[in-house]
């Protein structure tokens, strides 16, 4: 056990802080500065807390016994730690669901055309796992938040991932939307495909919306994601908050963010609008027009898209006042949870139920297939049977070519089992010879039959030929009949 000397604690001059005695010399040796307002002695490598509870002792070699850095948890979980436990939890529950509505319509059961890609109905639940992750991350630091006497890496982390979170939700709805529209131009291509051309205005408008948004929104990104984070530590004194937290927090950057957040809003708003009046029945005048967007706006938008102008709404408000930074330890927690995680939370559920409800896109344009060769049937008068259990096995208008070829191989035994039966019947013969002749011993020479000659050829012993070579030449009985000059 280390042995100290209590004379080494016990020179003069001294100071008493919160009860405990500290030799000043030591301290001043090695530039430790004594902080009253908030109960700390810290130089440029360590910080240690002097709070009455607390009984910190520093030797002259300056080592500290029984010493408490002021970046350990020292408080226990308050509201906002609790929030962002429950938070978290829920995030990590939606990306199992999300995962779920992936697999569901994300699957193919129709081959892929070059016009609609399989990508783009799955890139909305790709970004919701993506903003279900910050969320996680976000609420878990909020934690440390709530149990750090002095504030360190778990604001910063929250306030991070808070606005890392604002992009990938910008990008969640955006895809909803624009898949949506895919999807109403995917049901009219399937009726008439040369009712939509490639090369008019509605397909030069669908071409450049993508790239606007995306525009406003990696603006976004890029205005409050990559900065120096380092100064939201410093809120253990008004002094420090007041001349560095506050001017980063309500920069020009954040509120440049902010905007750019809303004009990313109003270019979903347009292709909303866009698809309607495309892909959608709209009656004339400019109230009825309302009326009938409103009435053709899938449920889920009618929603998601109020729930998204809030939390743009909040960003654009913390970076105006620090009272509702997220980044304020100070700020009440109703303005963070219930402007800003609550609703993202609400949109992900949101989307999340409705992915349920829907089926997939491949088998209901298979369903309206049917449906329309049964309307076109009954207008020409033919009548439909019921097809037989294994009429199945022979319809292939909606299968890709790798289907197709696994049904015919499924069709002859396939695998395995086309194997085995080749090889039974190998065994069996399905190569059978010739049989011999009943009448005729297989081991007797035969003898020759009237109307057959044999011509035997030696060979000439003179020739020098080593060998000879004898010719066996078999005459028909009957004379050959020639039909024309190519028999001669």
């Amino acid at each position: 056990m280390h042995r100290f000397n209590v004379r080494e604690i016990a020179d003069i001059p001294g100071s008493i802080i919160n009860g405990n005695y500290y030799n000043l010399t030591t301290l001043n040796y090695y530039n430790y500065t004594v902080y009253e307002s908030n109960g700390t002695i810290s130089n440029a490598s360590a910080c240690y807390l002097v709070l009455p509870d607390l009984h910190p002792i520093v030797l002259s070699n300056g080592t500290w016994i029984n010493g408490t850095s002021c970046y350990d948890p020292y408080y226990g979980i308050k509201l906002r730690g609790s929030l962002g436990i429950l938070f978290a939890c829920l995030f990590a529950a939606s990306i199992t669901l999300t995962l779920a509505n992936l697999g569901k319509h994300g699957r193919l059961f129709l081959r892929q055309e070059k016009r609609f890609r399989a990508i783009g109905r799955r890139w909305q639940w790709y970004w919701m796992c993506f903003v279900a992750a910050c969320g996680i991350i976000g609420g878990a630091s909020a934690v440390d938040v709530d149990r750090d006497y002095l504030q360190g890496l778990a604001i910063i982390l929250q306030s991070i991932f808070f606005y890392l979170m604002i992009p990938g939700l910008l990008a969640v709805v955006w895809e909803g939307v624009r898949h949506w529209g895919s999807w109403q131009e995917r049901q009219a291509y399937d009726q008439n495909p040369f009712s939509l051309p490639q090369n008019d205005k509605r397909s030069a408008k669908e071409l450049f919306m993508p790239l606007i948004f995306y525009f406003f929104a990696w603006l976004n990104f890029f205005l409050d994601v990559p900065r120096n984070w380092e100064g939201f530590d410093a809120q253990d004194s008004s002094e420090k908050i007041d001349a560095t937290v506050k001017p980063m927090a309500t920069d020009v950057r954040f509120k440049i963010g902010a905007i750019s957040a809303f004009a990313a809003w109003c270019i979903i708003c347009w292709a909303l609008q866009h698809a309607i009046h495309y892909y959608k029945p709209m009656n004339t005048g400019a109230l009825n027009c309302t009326i009938g967007i409103i009435r053709q706006t899938p449920t889920r938008f009618l929603l998601t898209l109020p729930l998204l102008l809030i939390v743009i709404g909040y960003t654009l408000s913390a970076s105006i006042l620090w009272e509702l930074h997220p980044g304020n330890i100070a700020a009440s927690v109703g303005w963070l949870y219930g402007l800003g995680y609550g609703p993202t939370f609400l949109i992900l559920i949101i989307n999340e139920i409705d992915g349920f409800m829907r089926l997939n896109e491949d088998r209901e344009l298979i369903g309206q297939r049917i449906a329309r060769g049964m309307t076109i049937d009954a207008e020409i008068g033919f009548a439909r049977v019921r097809k037989p259990w294994w009429w199945q096995k022979t319809d292939n208008r909606f299968r890709t070519p790798e289907q197709r070829l696994e049904a015919l191989t499924t069709e002859v035994g396939g695998g395995p089992a086309t194997s085995r039966n080749i090889e039974r019947n190998i065994e069996l013969g399905i190569l059978p010879a010739r049989p011999p002749d009943e009448d005729q011993e297989p081991f007797r020479d035969q003898e020759a039959s009237p109307g057959t000659a044999f011509s035997i050829g030696d060979s000439d012993s003179d020739s020098g030929r080593s060998g000879s070579q004898r010719t066996i030449s078999t005459m028909a009985s009957r004379p050959q009949q020639i039909k024309s000059m190519l028999d001669v």
